[in-house]
C-alpha cells in the first residue's frame, strides 16, 4: 500500500452525518460562542438569520468529531507499505474557514475530507506534511462549511 493509498489521495471521503437540535445549539453556544442568535430564538428569528443557527465553530468542531471518528473507524489494518505504518500528528493550521449558509435546528449536516497533496518535510525526517480539503453540507446539498487545512504524518 503506497502512502497515496493510505490517505486516499484525491478521493473525498464522507466521514458521517450529524443532525443539529435546538437544545445542542443553545448548550455550545452558551458555553463557547454566546452570541444571541445561537442561545435564544426570539432574538434569532429578528436577526439576519431568521432563526436560531449553530455557531461556525459548533460546524466546525462537529466536523473535527466526524473526522477523528472516520479515521478510528475506517483506517487501514492491514498496511503493507514498508516501515511503520504512518501515523497522523498534529495541525499546523487552517485556512480560508467559510461558513457560506448557517446551520439550522434540524439540519442534517454531511462532513467530509479530500486530501489533495503531501510531501516530505526537511525540517522533520521521517514526517510528510499533507493537505486536506474539508466541508461539509446540509441536507439540500448547499455548503455550510469549507476551509483547507493541514496535517503532519509520520512516515518513519
Amino acid at each position: 500500500m503506497s502512502i497515496d493509498t493510505f490517505l486516499r489521495l484525491g478521493e473525498t471521503v464522507t466521514l458521517g452525518s450529524h443532525t443539529f437540535s435546538a437544545d445542542e445549539i443553545k448548550a455550545f453556544a452558551r458555553k463557547y460562542d454566546p452570541q444571541p442568535f445561537h442561545v435564544n430564538e426570539k432574538v434569532a428569528e429578528a436577526s439576519v438569520f431568521g432563526a436560531l443557527c449553530a455557531s461556525g465553530w459548533h460546524t466546525g468542531a462537529m466536523w473535527m468529531r466526524y473526522n477523528l471518528q472516520s479515521l478510528e473507524r475506517d483506517g487501514p489494518t492491514d498496511w503493507s507499505g514498508g516501515g511503520p505504518m504512518p501515523e497522523f500528528g498534529p495541525s499546523p493550521g487552517f485556512s480560508g474557514m467559510k461558513w457560506p449558509k448557517p446551520v439550522y435546528v434540524g439540519d442534517t449536516i454531511t462532513f467530509t475530507r479530500k486530501a489533495v497533496s503531501h510531501r516530505p518535510l526537511a525540517s522533520r525526517p521521517g514526517w510528510r506534511l499533507v493537505k486536506l480539503e474539508g466541508g461539509a453540507r446540509n441536507q439540500d446539498g448547499a455548503a455550510v462549511l469549507a476551509f483547507d487545512n493541514a496535517v503532519l504524518l509520520r512516515t518513519a
